[in-house]
């Protein structure tokens, strides 16, 4: 298993509970082309329905020797699961997204991806964006109201 590309943001933003292993129906300069390393997970995720699983807003771009005047690097593109994959990916709670992780080849040549089932994180707000947020003045009577020695 040879690693193409990876979603860094995706785990990073989301609690990975179950993983999925998929292949990608791709015609052949798009599979010399992500052999070739030309590939971006960035922003994109997966949809399921009824008649399938789909990777969404995954670049990968032309393949250089081949022709590409009317070639879309981020078209969607269907994801090869077996039927007892995608109806237990369809049954899922609310509030789980399904994002691809990482893109990698087989021993056999195949590209294929892996995808995660999680719950977003929530986003932790840092120290300097609350300093920013409450003006200065408010700032220093807070601090001085409030005095952590005193003892009553």
């Amino acid at each position: 298993m040879k690693p193409i590309a990876f979603n860094k943001k995706a785990k990073f933003d989301f609690d990975i509970k179950e993983t999925f292993d998929a292949g990608l129906v791709l015609s052949g300069h798009e599979v010399k082309s992500a052999k070739s390393g030309n590939v971006s997970m960035a922003g994109s995720h997966v949809l399921v329905n009824a008649q399938g699983a789909f990777l969404l807003n995954t670049h990968i771009g032309p393949y250089k020797y081949a022709p590409h005047e009317n070639y879309d690097p981020t078209h969607t593109r269907k994801l090869l699961l077996n039927k007892s994959e995608i109806n237990s990916l369809l049954g899922k709670e609310k509030g789980l997204a399904i994002v691809p992780l990482e893109m990698y080849i087989t021993g056999r040549g195949l590209v294929k991806v892996r995808i995660g089932i999680g719950r977003g994180r929530k986003k932790k707000i840092s120290a300097t964006t609350l300093k920013l947020e409450i003006p200065n003045e408010k700032l220093k009577n807070l601090l001085t109201n409030y005095d952590i020695f005193s003892r009553t």
